[in-house]
């Protein structure tokens, strides 16, 4: 079975961005999909060092929830990065999180399907949106988007339930990742996967 997981990156576990994830795992459940809701926003997650060692160690040299659930995103078919909105920008324990996840792991995430999802009361929803969507567009992963940004409004779980088009939202991003997913399960047997080329790296080290 296909499994998606899902970062919550809000200090509140039922707060308005789990209420848009959990929208989306109704979807995923009847579109037959695996899935999994991981609290990152309330642990202490430091930031990247650039220490290195993950290259060495084959994980980061931190050993917390980034290497926990590293585990599980190099198994997973898709990950969804949901966040709230603090100053125009993704939660600083979410992006930690990411820097380290995304940097520390070896594996390839060529194909896996990501999706970003975001919650304000009112603004900076698209700062914020577009901050998630690198973790994916530098990676090599198809990004899923829906009938509109995928993001909802709401000071409170409660406001965001009231909040129809971003819960519909949601749901019509679920459904297209289920479709996404199942389609490249279907091509890459089908055809097996694309070729990645990896032996050119821009550095200018002679300085010219």
């Amino acid at each position: 079975m296909s499994k998606v997981i899902l970062l919550n990156g809000s200090p509140k576990a039922n707060g308005c961005t789990a209420t848009a994830l959990n929208e989306m795992v109704k979807v995923f459940s009847e579109e037959g999909i695996d899935t999994e809701i991981i609290q990152v926003g309330i642990k202490d997650i430091r930031g990247c060092i650039a220490c290195e060692k993950c290259s060495e160690l084959g994980k980061c040299v931190f050993d917390d929830l980034v290497n926990e659930v590293a585990a599980i995103f190099e198994k997973a078919d898709g990950l969804v990065i949901g966040s709230p909105v603090f100053y125009a920008s993704p939660n600083g324990t979410i992006l930690s999180f990411l820097d380290r996840l995304f940097y520390s792991t070896s594996f390839s995430k060529h194909l896996k399907v990501g999706a970003a999802v975001v919650s304000a009361r009112r603004g900076g929803n698209t700062a914020s949106f577009d901050v998630l969507n690198k973790y994916f567009s530098i990676s090599g992963m198809p990004i899923a988007t829906s009938t509109y940004w995928n993001m909802v409004h709401g000071f409170s779980a409660e406001d965001v339930k009231k909040d129809l088009e971003g819960l519909q939202t949601m749901r019509n991003l679920a459904r297209n990742m289920s479709f996404m997913i199942k389609a490249f399960a279907d091509a890459r047997a089908k055809y097996g996967e694309p070729a990645v080329e990896r032996e050119a790296f821009t550095s200018f080290p002679d300085g010219k």
